[in-house]
């Protein structure tokens, strides 16, 4: 049965209450609601653990998805106890690494900005991000991180808005991604807005990010890689140039 998605509407909660409503052969619990994000659009699941009545702990490895996006697999780790059906649960996210994929997603949204190109693939992780670009153009690392630097330090604020798949569908241009379709199908779609009445950035986005530009940190351009004639891939990493130095 579907789960009840609690981080699409709140991305800083760390912890919720819910009730398994399966448990499948490989070890994959299902349950009603969840604030585990799971792998989708480039940004890795949650990992975590879950906690029983009686205080054990279930660790779990990455979160993922089912046969559809409303249904969420939490995966434990080899050797992990597995809870009943029925069973009442207390979900714990790794919070140091939720939000820094929180940051880093975030950022990966402003080089869009940046750079307003057709993206051709991302990829979020802790450290070390990538964004792919449809361009031909020579640009300069320095340039980009400093103009990134620019909108973190502006601290605008970061916001969702919703819209109906019938509206993204009717309006195809507003996806910037070229080969990842933002996640339809649930009945509505999340624009991740940067600054005031959007004026920085609007974009469909399934994933999670932070609050207000600020939060990104120090981030820098670590490199730019030719990857074809009209692919360039820029590699985000957290820290000032210095600090990579």
């Amino acid at each position: 049965m579907p789960t009840r998605l609690l981080f699409r509407d709140d991305f800083y909660l760390s912890t919720c209450e819910a009730t398994v409503t399966a448990v499948h052969g490989d070890g994959a619990i299902e349950l009603d609601q969840t604030c585990f994000y799971a792998t989708s659009g480039g940004q890795p699941g949650d990992t975590g653990f879950l906690e029983r009545a009686d205080g054990s702990r279930i660790a779990l490895d990455v979160t993922v998805t089912g046969e559809t996006k409303d249904i969420i697999l939490h995966r434990p780790l080899e050797g992990e106890p597995l809870p009943d059906v029925g069973e009442k649960l207390v979900l714990h996210i790794d919070w140091p690494r939720r939000y820094r994929l929180m940051r880093m997603h975030t950022a990966c949204h402003l080089l869009s900005v940046v750079c307003p190109y057709p993206i051709t693939g991302a990829a979020v992780s802790e450290d070390d991000s990538r964004v792919d670009f449809d361009m031909s153009e020579t640009i300069d690392k320095d340039d980009v991180t400093a103009k990134l630097m620019e909108l973190v330090n502006a601290n605008h604020p970061v916001f969702l808005q919703w819209i109906t798949d019938e509206e993204l569908a009717a309006n195809p241009g507003i996806v910037k991604s070229k080969n990842v379709r933002p996640p339809m199908g649930l009945g509505r779609v999340s624009l991740v807005c940067i600054g005031e009445n959007s004026s920085v950035d609007s974009q469909p986005c399934g994933g999670t990010h932070v609050s207000e530009t600020q939060e990104v940190g120090a981030i820098h351009i670590a490199k730019i890689e030719k990857k074809g004639k009209e692919n360039r891939r820029f590699r985000i990493r957290f820290g000032s140039p210095d600090d990579a130095s």
